[in-house]
């Protein structure tokens, strides 16, 4: 059953390597190479969301398995990608300088 109060975040929409007819939302200045469900799950908690992860494979690339996050709706779908865009870097470098 749909959800309506909820988003539903994919992985590949903040990937690099993909192209927008491939499923990117973000502009490449504001995507990452190969993020992970766990690094996106991280930054939307940064931003106070309660997210659900899910494993699936995104619909235009049903023979690569990815994942996305259910989140509450507060705002308009591209506002959240947007916010969430940026943390999502600090994420990844934050994990880069753990290593």
């Amino acid at each position: 059953m749909k959800r309506y109060n909820r988003l539903v975040i994919w992985v590949d929409y903040f990937n690099s390597v993909l192209s927008r007819s491939d499923g990117r939302r973000v502009p490449l200045a504001q995507a990452v190479r190969n993020p992970s469900l766990d690094e996106l799950a991280e930054a939307v908690r940064r931003l106070k969301y309660a997210p659900d992860l899910h494993q699936a494979a995104h619909p235009k690339r049903s023979f690569s398995e990815s994942g996305y996050v259910s989140i509450e709706r507060r705002k308009r779908k591209e506002e959240a990608l947007n916010e969430i865009a940026p943390i999502l870097t600090v994420v990844r470098g934050a994990k880069r300088h753990k290593n």
